[in-house]
């Protein structure tokens, strides 16, 4: 390849060829021998910026001829440095999969999920609640004085009750074949209240979490209605879910 080179331009071409020849070139990037030539012209002639010793024509005549040979050279800097770098972007992190709403559908609208396509299995959920009575409502469930009758024992069948009928009372549950439903309140003297606890079986294709839930919350009302007469700061809390097991997702517990 040959090049020719303006008469301005001898004294660049003179230097650029004994650096060319040296054996440390090849390990220099494009943009270093750059910053080894620049320098040194600049010192002696003047560079862009510096005390002009060529005219500014020349100048962007000995750019060209330089950036034939060597490629463009940074703009930022009359002395060669490198482009500023450009900021890495992160790449995103896969998604895990979310579980959806099962009860929805794609435009939004609430659906019944259809479990035909599951297998039967043995299936058990535990739930638990407490009603908090205060100290004159809680004395009198503890001795049996309620007008209404026994609290506890009351309460023990509207639970039972209560889990049967939860696909009456929930829309979108299944309407499930319970092999059993216990329910058992306890008084807890430390805070005046009654803990509540319930478990529904089945075997079948769905779960029997809301069926236990259900069964803790119309106990809790039950006493609510049974007691308010004596107090009306009674307030039922804490239902949730304790446990359950059978099913796709297997055994689960809060504890």
């Amino acid at each position: 390849m040959s090049i020719k080179f303006s008469n301005c331009a001898l004294e660049w071409h003179s230097l650029i060829s004994r650096i060319v020849s040296t054996q440390q070139l090849f390990s220099l990037p494009t943009m270093s021998i750059f910053r080894c030539i620049l320098p040194t012209i600049a010192k002696g002639r003047g560079w862009r910026g510096f005390a002009t010793g060529f005219p500014s024509d020349t100048i962007a005549e000995l750019n060209k001829e330089m950036e034939s040979i060597f490629g463009e050279s940074p703009s930022s800097s009359p002395l060669g440095s490198s482009p500023p770098q450009q900021p890495v972007q992160p790449t995103a992190a896969p998604r895990e999969a979310q579980p959806g709403l099962t009860h929805v559908d794609r435009s939004g609208q609430a659906k019944m999920v259809d479990v035909s396509p599951k297998l039967d299995s043995e299936r058990v959920a535990i739930a638990s609640c407490r009603v908090l009575l205060g100290e004159k409502a809680f004395n009198l469930v503890a001795s049996n004085q309620i007008a209404k009758g026994d609290v506890l024992t009351v309460a023990k069948i509207a639970g039972i009750t209560g889990a049967k009928q939860t696909s009456h009372l929930i829309p979108l549950c299944h309407n499930i074949n319970l092999s059993h439903v216990r329910v058992d309140l306890t008084l807890n003297e430390d805070d005046s209240s009654v803990v509540i606890e319930g478990e529904a079986t089945t075997i079948g294709k769905t779960g029997v979490e809301m069926e236990a839930m259900t069964a803790v919350a119309i106990a809790g009302l039950t006493v609510y209605d049974m007691c308010k007469a004596a107090s009306k700061d009674i307030s039922i809390t804490d239902i949730c879910l304790q446990h359950k097991s059978g099913g796709k997702s297997g055994r689960w517990s809060r504890n």
